[in-house]
């Protein structure tokens, strides 16, 4: 649930004394536009403490700022990114542009533009090791991390700030109240989790869009390698020009071993771990469909949020890697202004109120609640059970006789969408099993877990694991160019336009597609890693071993007549690397299940039917197949 208002902050013009909260959320106090005036400009160069580059001297953020021109204090919304002068942020891929002078001119995205005449200040943040910063990129460790909190610390009057890169006049932040709400996309978003998880004073709330919680996940999952390495992204986002971070990108590669063991670097980059010191609320969004940062990064933080209660709220999009700006614009915008406002500014506006998440159904048709149900669901368990065609099965509540079997054969150039299709057909590389059609619907939401038996014929095995959705919808087009939005040639405008600074970006509709299935989970794993995830342990041929593994966080809704499929599989192509020896894995039914996060748990999934003995198989018409996605890591960094 969200938290009652908070106290409100030193006032400004740009907000009147509000009357008592109005139910219509069109009714409520807002702030308004009435800084007209060009706003001030400028960089601080705030001393982090830190010296990543190994030059003897703490290294210096650069901090380009947009505020009011007023004499009262002002908030903060703040973006830190290492994206603004290498690849853009936004769907127009902006960068950030500065006069003959080295004056901050152009600022990405609508923030500036929409806030600032509002009555709020705009900082963006260049990361340390990044455009006009100082020192070294460490992804998501504590230079990234550090050099943004150092300038909340600042704008608290904690950290010193100068009005140079090196030497320069001590400034402070008199213009600030304090109050700081970070936002951003992807590693923007990342970073945001990462300093609400110092605990830091005075970030009151983050706006993590597609953001990661564990830079683990990102690159790993349960020992399997998705076969990209953190050193590749700092050498992006600084450009390839500082020879000085040499070192800090050896130490990456040294704590980012090949094998997908988990290592002291990638713990100390879990942002999951220390969700009890998050003390700013959280509103995040997600993609259901990010094959990017994929959905446990979100599943696995509110989890922690919600058991630490952190007062949270959510946006679940059908979309995959995409900005609600451009899946919902204008319900965007008026919600996070109101959202600021309520945070920052102390403005009883009614929102804490309001319905805590809103999940997309289908294209744009959504559905609120006053809580994300992902919370309350309950594990309900599922056994695969042998079928008359070796390799498919059923799928039910009744566990396998004990002698049960199903095996397949690794093959490295299939992947899932290989196994999904055509499934009344038997394959040696996957083993398949389908539940009876549902009764009546059935709602997945939260993150689930497989656990299998597995006998390798070879002494390494990797394997994969798939939740799907048997049956006829459109659907956003997450796996096609845009993600499920296509961008159009008209523009909306969003703030004041400056010069050199636009505030009107190309609008966007969504993109759909008719599909007979969906992948609503994965998940993927290293059998060696099945006592620890952090140091394999050698397989013997001819052995079985337990092992249990995440399916990452969905929110679906299964409609009656639909079937519900679970794949097992070895290497999925489109995600992990394949492992030294590729083989044979004997299944071992008894010992195999999957737990599904059941909105209504048992009695829910008792009266959908998978209680029932299945019958038959699932079967998909080939022109209404998903289309496989373009890129799957690293499409803009994180």
């Amino acid at each position: 649930m969200l938290c009652a208002a908070l106290p409100a902050l030193a006032a400004t013009p740009a907000v009147a004394a509000p009357p008592p909260a109005a139910a219509d959320p069109a009714a409520a106090p807002r702030s308004e536009p009435v800084f007209a005036a060009e706003p001030v400009r400028e960089t601080t160069w705030v001393d982090t403490g830190l010296d990543g580059d190994g030059d003897g001297a703490t290294d210096r953020v650069a901090v380009d700022i947009a505020r009011p021109r007023t004499d009262g204090p002002v908030p903060v919304i703040m973006d830190a990114s290492p994206y603004y002068s290498c690849c853009g942020r936004g769907n127009e891929n902006e960068l950030k542009t500065y006069d003959d002078e080295g004056r901050p001119v152009g600022f990405p995205l609508f923030y500036d533009n929409y806030f600032v005449p509002r009555g709020y200040a705009t900082v963006l943040v260049d990361l340390a090791g990044t455009n006009r910063s100082q020192g070294c990129v460490d992804v998501g460790g504590p230079s990234d991390v550090g050099s943004a909190k150092a300038v909340i610390d600042w704008l608290n009057g904690r950290a010193k700030g100068y009005d140079a890169a090196t030497g320069g006049a001590e400034v402070d932040a008199g213009w600030s109240t304090g109050a700081v709400g970070m936002i951003g996309k992807s590693y923007d978003g990342t970073i945001a989790n990462g300093v609400a998880a110092t605990g830091v004073d005075g970030l009151r709330t983050i706006v993590p869009i597609g953001a990661i919680s564990s830079w683990y996940d990102y690159y790993r999952s349960d020992g399997v390698s998705f076969g990209a390495d953190p050193s590749g992204l700092a050498e992006t986002v600084e450009e390839g020009g500082r020879p000085e971070c040499a070192d800090a990108k050896r130490r990456l590669d040294e704590g980012s071993p090949a094998n997908g063991d988990v290592t002291g670097m990638w713990t100390e980059r879990d942002h999951v771990a220390d969700a009890a010191n998050v003390r700013a609320s959280v509103f995040a969004v997600h993609g259901l469909n990010d094959l990017n940062v994929k959905t446990v990064q979100f599943g696995q933080w509110w989890d922690a949020l919600a058991a630490n209660d952190v007062p949270r709220k959510v946006w679940l999009s059908q979309t995959g890697h995409v900005d609600p700006f451009d899946f919902r614009r204008e319900e965007w915008v008026d919600t996070l202004q109101r959202w600021f406002d309520h945070e920052l500014l102390g403005m009883d506006n009614g929102i804490d109120a309001e319905p805590a998440a809103s999940v997309e159904r289908a294209p744009d048709e959504w559905s609120d609640e006053a809580s994300w149900s992902g919370e309350s669901a309950t594990a309900t368990t599922l056994h695969p059970v042998p079928g008359g065609t070796d390799g498919l099965g059923g799928l039910t509540a009744e566990p396998a006789p004990a002698d049960a079997r199903a095996a397949f054969t690794d093959d490295p150039a299939q992947d899932e969408y290989d196994w999904a299709r055509e499934p009344d057909q038997a394959s040696s590389a996957r083993t398949l099993f389908t539940s009876a059609p549902l009764e009546q619907d059935l709602r997945l939401a939260g993150t689930g877990s497989i656990s299998v038996t597995a006998t390798p014929a070879t002494p390494t095995a990797h394997l994969s694991a798939m939740l799907v959705d048997y049956g006829p919808a459109t659907t956003r087009d997450a796996l096609g160019a845009g993600e499920g939005i296509r961008t159009l040639d008209s523009e909306s405008c969003w703030g004041e336009s400056r010069d050199g600074d636009d505030a009107c970006y190309r609008d966007t509709e969504a993109t759909t597609t008719d599909v007979d299935y969906q992948v609503l989970s994965r998940g993927w794993a290293d059998l060696a890693n099945h006592e620890s995830l952090s140091q394999e342990s050698p397989l013997t041929p001819g052995t079985p071993y337990e092992m249990t593994f995440r399916l990452a966080t969905t929110d679906h809704v299964l409609p009656a007549g639909h079937r519900l499929g679970l794949l097992i599989g070895g290497t999925d192509a489109a995600f992990i690397r394949p492992p030294a020896e590729p083989g044979r894995v004997e299944l071992g039914l008894a010992g195999t299940s999957v737990s599904l996060p059941v909105v209504g748990g048992d009695a829910a999934a008792r009266d959908a039917g998978l209680d029932r003995t299945p019958t038959g198989t699932a079967t998909v018409r080939p022109d209404r197949l998903p289309a496989e996605p373009r890129v799957l890591l690293n499409r803009d960094g994180a």
